[in-house]
């Protein structure tokens, strides 16, 4: 297996993919949702400077948020690329679309019927 090296301008990188397979490249990937997302986390869109908008989720959890950029999972879970990181510095805006999955969401029972007669309760 060979293998090249280059080193970039922190302000000259745009975006870094991390693919299943270098051959099939990553130009021809849906960089927006054709419907809500349904992975957990928070939905975004990413304006970058060069004019170029992405979508991705990234985790619910502000503890996971870099200092230098953001990691998210691309639009197409199929597609080759599996994870994209885009560095502050290519960014001209992140919007939150969404959060999905929201742990928020309490479900309260639901009040028992009176009518409803009961099975396991101690006669008295």
């Amino acid at each position: 297996m060979e293998g090249q090296t280059s080193t970039l301008p922190y302000a000259e990188i745009k975006a870094v993919s991390f693919v299943r397979d270098f051959a099939a490249g990553v130009d021809a990937e849906r960089r927006i949702f054709q419907t809500r997302p349904k992975m957990a986390g928070l939905w975004v869109n990413l304006q970058l400077r060069d004019g170029e908008r992405m979508e991705g989720i990234l985790p619910n959890n502000l503890l996971n948020l870099e200092a230098h950029g953001f990691t998210l999972v691309p639009p197409d879970p199929f597609g080759n690329t599996q994870k994209v990181w885009v560095p502050r510095a290519a960014l001209k805006s992140v919007e939150v679309l969404g959060v999905v999955g929201s742990p928020i969401k309490i479900r309260r029972a639901k009040p028992v019927p009176k009518e409803q007669i009961g099975l396991f309760e101690p006669e008295g």
